[in-house]
């Protein structure tokens, strides 16, 4: 589906469709490869399930596309993610914190294994931020290096900024909705748009710091969103997926151009 050319050859791009030979030739000009994170669940009742893996794996793509002069590889995405408070609706899919955290875990150490030292991971449901983050931590005293944020993160700013209502990405909202309208709109029901900007949080602004885990069906209107859709467009989403890869090729050409990191560098990291 993708490709892309470097040293005056059409490369591949996605992991699952490359041959062996490929991946030696890769690894001779320090590659970086892209884990999309995602999760299968709700996303109110216009959107389809994959939302959070179909924009990181979209973005990825794209960057390694952009990219010709050294070898970008995007792994076959993560659709599995721990999204338990969205069961509430029909068709989410959910796995164990631990379950989670082992796979995505395994998945670094095995692209590490195959002599794959650059690796970020993008993700894209809520839920999982906090796991990817202790999980990249984790691996760290393996020896194995990753970057790991959400795709949001790269346009915090921007999404506040060019808002017509969402303070941030939400849930089925103005920005997940833009970008879905941009990168698939026949998945989008336009006639189911809607918007619920009650939140989940019980406690009154000034005690907001303590909060349980979600439910999606705490909400008030029962939408399973937590945002606007009804102001979504295809030409948002167009703007903030254009910028959210921008500022991904500039990371992952900086990212190329630093030493790998070693955690034993210095000698025993225990003494």
């Amino acid at each position: 589906m993708y490709s892309v050319s470097y040293d005056g050859q059409n490369k591949k791009i996605l992991w699952q469709e490359m041959l062996r030979h490929e991946f030696m030739e890769a690894l001779e000009n320090d590659p970086v490869v892209i884990v999309p994170v995602g999760s299968v669940e709700q996303h109110g009742p216009h959107c389809p399930m994959d939302v959070d893996i179909s924009a990181p794996f979209f973005m990825a793509a794209e960057v390694a596309t952009r990219i010709d002069d050294f070898p970008v590889i995007v792994a076959p995405p993560i659709w599995s993610g721990f999204t338990h408070y969205n069961m509430g609706f029909p068709g989410t899919i959910s796995l164990r914190l631990e379950t989670f955290q082992n796979l995505l875990a395994d998945i670094f150490r095995s692209i590490h294994a195959n002599g794959f030292k650059r690796i970020i991971s993008i993700n894209g449901h809520g839920g999982n931020s906090a796991p990817c983050r202790a999980v990249s931590w984790q691996v760290a005293e393996e020896n194995v290096f990753t970057l790991s944020f959400n795709w949001w993160d790269a346009v915090e700013a921007e999404l506040c900024e060019w808002s017509a209502t969402d303070e941030g990405v939400g849930h089925g909202g103005e920005w997940e909705t833009a970008v879905q309208l941009h990168l698939r709109g026949h998945l989008v029901d336009k006639t189911r748009l809607a918007k619920d900007e009650t939140g989940t949080q019980p406690f009154r602004e000034e005690l907001s710091f303590a909060e349980f885990a979600e439910r999606r069906r705490d909400t008030k209107h029962d939408t399973g969103i937590m945002g606007d859709a009804t102001v979504a467009t295809a030409e948002k989403g167009k703007r903030i997926f254009d910028l959210v890869c921008d500022r991904l090729v500039k990371l992952v050409r900086e990212y190329h151009q630093l030493p790998v990191r070693d955690y034993r560098e210095f000698g025993s990291h225990c003494t």
